[in-house]
């Protein structure tokens, strides 16, 4: 019997732009040892390119499933939300049986849907619930308990909730230090101010509006204070649509490095521009990050850089306090107005005591890496080392 033929068959299933993410960094060591296939239920899934084979049906919703925003719900009703259900319920039926274990990402999503189609023994990595807000609701615990053989959590008061139902929960810490990406290309070599500054506008619907909103703080700081500004653009994000947004020009690609994106400017302020993939390389090179984005906010506080992020008026502040009530002061929150953006900037720019405060806050709030390494050892059924 050939090998491919004794190795186990695994699916990773994942609902959204970060959590697929996180899905990839996970399959590529799960890969080494299993055949293992990934089923993004919402948008391209993009982020598995290279890593594994893409299953199921592709599934767009108007809101990405960022539930951050007032409305998203709604919005994706009106649009023909409810008509992406049923094919991906089909598609969960049809894989009863098929792999040797089914591994959840993300939120509570992926567990009911796999629950209702009669999934069990799910392995689920809950990156989702943070330990500081809200613990898992009698109805979450219960459908956990009747899907899931084990779940591994962030945090140990919501691995203690799931084991008061009699479920086998973990508290590994934050995955998502683990799955921070790294790419090509060179921050260090386009320094040229005392500060760095790295841009994370987000990957949804409001990203231009937003990366407006940042260039537009960015401005209303003295020449003598602006630092060097790098942005991460995530794979589904038009940089033209960007450009015109902040009233920016591109320029040429300059570099032989597959993620550069070359520049924007106005003949001012310059933005030097990198493929999401490489977001790890710029935010360890720099001091701030302006931050709209889910899953990177977290990593970039978690690698001790203070972030700024201002409140949408369509946000859901619900979901934004109980963000805060983890990030502390690490991060900062302003209005969406770039004058109030500026003035937060500005403050961290100049305040190196408080910078290294807020960056001491963010790495103890967030964690360190090393969850990858138990959740593998257990999903692989080995003793971690």
């Amino acid at each position: 019997m050939t090998e491919a033929a004794t190795r186990q068959r695994y699916l990773v299933i994942s609902n959204g732009h970060g959590e697929d993410a996180i899905g990839a960094a996970l399959v590529k060591r799960l890969s080494q040892s299993a055949q293992v296939e990934a089923y993004p239920m919402i948008g391209s899934g993009k982020a598995y390119e290279g890593a594994c084979r893409v299953v199921g049906p592709r599934a767009t919703l108007a809101s990405e499933g960022w539930r951050n925003v007032k409305g998203s719900l709604r919005r994706d009703i009106v649009t023909g939300g409810l008509l992406t259900v049923p094919p991906a319920l089909k598609f969960l039926r049809s894989v009863r049986g098929h792999y040797d274990k089914t591994i959840v990402v993300g939120d509570m999503v992926g567990v009911i849907a796999a629950l209702a189609m009669g999934l069990r023994d799910l392995i689920y990595l809950d990156v989702y619930k943070t330990g500081a807000a809200r613990l898992y609701s009698s109805a979450e615990a219960w459908a956990i308990k009747k899907s899931c053989r084990t779940v591994f959590c962030r945090a140990a008061n919501l691995a203690d909730r799931l084991k008061t139902e009699g479920v086998d929960a973990r508290a590994v810490g934050n995955i998502m230090m683990d799955a921070i990406p790294y790419g090509d290309y060179d921050v260090a070599t386009r320094r040229k101010r005392p500060m760095a500054v790295t841009l994370l506008p987000g990957s949804r619907a409001l990203t231009a509006e937003s990366f407006a909103i940042q260039v537009g703080a960015l401005r209303l700081l003295p020449e003598e204070e602006r630092p060097d500004v790098f942005l991460a653009v995530a794979g589904s994000v038009n940089v033209e649509e960007l450009a015109k947004a902040a009233s920016l020009r591109r320029t040429a690609l300059l570099s032989t490095e597959s993620d550069d994106l070359g520049e924007l400017s106005d003949g001012n302020l310059t933005v030097h521009m990198a493929r999401g993939i490489a977001m790890g390389n710029l935010v360890l090179d720099s001091d701030i990050v302006l931050s709209q984005a889910g899953t990177a906010t977290i990593q970039s506080l978690g690698l001790g850089r203070p972030a700024i992020t201002f409140i949408n008026p369509r946000d859901r502040r619900s979901r934004f306090t109980d963000e805060q009530n983890l990030f502390g002061d690490a991060r900062k929150v302003t209005e969406a107005k770039p004058e109030e953006v500026a003035e937060a900037l500005r403050e961290l720019l100049l305040n190196e005591t408080k910078r290294r405060h807020l960056a001491q806050m963010g790495h103890i709030r967030i964690g360190n890496p090393g969850a990858m390494d138990k959740i593998v050892a257990e999903i692989t059924d080995r003793q971690a080392a």
